[in-house]
């Protein structure tokens, strides 16, 4: 069939050890990327690009931040968007403070800067854990909205707190149109995706998962629990700024404290159950669906007549429902249906 691994021979470890070891699975990926990247900005309508396929690509670039974090370092966070909103507003600053800072240095420094908030807020992590560091985390979120309102330098002495954010420009050239902006969101949410599955299949991944499965023992055979905890926290919470920048520069073309409110990280939460803790697979699956079906239950209201405000009421329904069946049937979310799908194929017609 298709999908074997009959006649591919790994001759060294490397070969043995890379991302995607099987050839099928190589081929997928460079096709689903270049469509991603050629065929998508040819064919896709403006709608589309800038309502449906970047804040997609936003999302999955924070839920695979959250996933850092909760699905591989087994830390709970419920502040998330409060580090998309330090990252979106520090870029704002660096660009408005700073004549001539390029872009992508304004987009990596106000991920430090999430960064460096994720630390501070991460020290509770040393001494609680579970529903209590959820509630310290928690906490992030409430501090940040309130220093955003009451600090005036921050939103750059706007009365209502909303400012305007600046032309996105790399060596001369504006991103202005739907498309351009799609394939800067997507040049860097593929860049971050790597680098994050090259981190986790790491010393410092390995590190992590062994703090999240057992941290005393962890710490018994010389992990150092300080340093692991609080990497996790910076490298989460930068993944998260940037992806906060991208959705104020890329999506919403302004910078309020009410785009990031504690909705956004709980639906930020509920990407990472759907689609998998601890995948990076699961963040783009989960925040695949979590953007895809409001859409879908929109135009399956208007098909029926049924009145918006029960279209809505029927979203926060199926979120919930969905959020409990993963939790009881399947706990590690699409990305596992989909590992398990992949199984059955190879073994395919005998069986498992």
């Amino acid at each position: 069939m298709l999908y074997r691994e009959a006649g591919q021979f790994k001759t060294s470890y490397q070969a043995d050890n890379q991302i995607f070891p099987i050839r099928q699975d190589r081929i997928a990926i460079a096709t689903v990327v270049l469509a991603a990247a050629v065929l998508v900005p040819l064919f896709a309508t403006p709608y589309m690009l800038s309502a449906i396929l970047i804040p997609f690509l936003i999302f999955a670039l924070a839920a695979l931040g959250l996933n850092i974090l909760t699905g591989y370092a087994g830390q709970l966070s419920l502040g998330t968007a409060a580090f998309m909103a330090v990252g979106a507003y520090a870029a704002f600053n660096f660009i408005a403070r700073v004549p001539g800072l390029p872009l992508l240095v304004a987009f990596v420094l106000g991920g430090l800067c999430a960064a460096l908030v994720g630390i501070v807020f991460g020290l509770p992590s040393l001494r609680v854990r579970g529903f209590y560091l959820a509630a310290s985390t928690l906490a992030t979120q409430f501090f940040v909205v309130w220093c955003l309102t009451k600090i005036p330098y921050l939103t750059n002495y706007s009365s209502s707190g909303v400012v305007t954010v600046q032309k996105m420009q790399i060596f001369g050239y504006e991103f202005n149109s739907p498309a351009s902006k799609y394939l800067l969101v997507l040049g860097i949410v593929a860049f971050l995706a790597l680098l994050a599955k090259n981190m986790i299949r790491s010393n410092v991944g390995r590190s992590w998962m062994a703090i999240r499965d057992m941290d005393m023992a962890a710490e018994v055979i010389g992990f150092r629990p300080l340093r692991t905890k609080l990497l996790a926290f910076a490298v989460s919470s930068f993944y998260c700024g940037v992806a906060g920048a991208l959705y104020a520069f890329a999506y919403l073309g302004t910078v309020e404290p009410e785009a990031y409110n504690l909705d956004l990280s709980f639906r930020i939460l509920f990407m990472i159950i759907i689609g998998g803790v601890g995948s990076i697979l699961g963040s783009f699956l989960g925040a695949a669906f979590i953007v895809l079906l409001p859409v879908g239950l929109n135009i399956f209201g208007h098909f029926l007549g049924l009145p918006t405000s029960f279209a809505s009421n029927l979203e926060l329904m199926v979120f919930g429902a969905l959020i409990i069946f993963f939790l009881i049937v399947e706990p590690h979310g699409l990305a596992r249906l989909w590992q398990v799908g992949k199984e059955k194929l190879r073994l395919w017609p005998f069986p498992h």
